[in-house]
């Protein structure tokens, strides 16, 4: 457990990625079984592997696509209730997603839509782009991805009016971040710098503030429509395990009129 705390914290996330493609084959090999389940490939695990940058969750990444539980209840928000995934739906989407997870890659981009990543510094992105400054015309992107990248932008706000910006009318687009539901209003504080102090205050040395429930409420005040999905009510407390997911995790489905 402490030997992952300790990779994650002092590894630079870049050469992470970079290293994962290596060595995820001999882990999940060495974890196969039939206790848990990846719903993203199908794949099943006697466990998952431990993640987190503070505080260790236990039987949360899976050792195939490097899912976490987020990652997990996306996939099934999409297959369940969205025909993004449907290989036989007619519709060529222009889909932007940044920071791309690795665990939607490849699936993402054997679909037909037009897929395009972005981020300023992943190695696995198509394009380096900065979120608050992103070179795309306007109204061009019929959904958008932007999955835990907001509490690391110092301007936030510049990012998710650039997303709003490039999104087309009637546009959908799904911005997860880690919500802190036991606070009312977000907290953020650009005096501290420190890494070591930055994870002990907001859970990763690289976030600059913890997001409480009001984040819904900005996103309404940038221009979107916003839908607090609970897709976990939907899914049995079986495969909620199964699957090691998070009761009543919320996904923030926003759209543009």
């Amino acid at each position: 457990m402490k030997l992952f705390s300790t990779i994650l914290n002092t590894i630079p996330r870049p050469f992470l990625i970079k290293l994962s493609y290596i060595a995820r084959p001999f882990i999940s090999f060495y974890l196969k079984g039939t206790k848990y389940t990846d719903p993203i490939d199908g794949k099943s695990f006697r466990k998952f592997l431990p993640y987190g940058y503070k505080n260790q969750r236990e039987n949360v990444l899976s050792p195939s696509t490097l899912s976490l539980e987020r990652h997990r209840l996306l996939w099934l928000y999409l297959k369940n209730e969205t025909d993004f995934l449907d290989p036989q739906q007619n519709s060529k989407l222009k889909v932007l997603h940044m920071a791309p997870e690795q665990c939607f890659l490849r699936p993402f981009q054997k679909l037909s839509h037009e897929y395009i990543t972005a981020d300023l510094y992943s190695p696995i992105a198509h394009i380096k782009a900065d979120i608050t400054n992103l070179p795309f015309e306007n109204d061009c992107f019929d959904v958008i991805f932007c999955n835990h990248v907001f509490e690391h932008i110092p301007d936030d706000t510049k990012a998710m009016q650039e997303l709003y910006r490039v999104m087309k009318k009637g546009g959908m687009g799904i911005f997860q971040i880690p919500l802190d539901a036991n606070r009312t209003d977000t907290f953020e504080d650009d005096s501290i710098v420190d890494p070591k102090e930055r994870t002990k205050i907001f859970g990763q040395y690289d976030h600059v503030r913890v997001y409480g429930p009001d984040y819904f409420e900005k996103l309404r005040s940038i221009g979107f429509q916003v839908e607090e999905v609970n897709y976990s009510k939907k899914i049995s407390a079986q495969l909620i395990d199964t699957y090691r997911l998070v009761k009543d995790e919320i996904l923030p489905v926003v759209y543009k009129n």
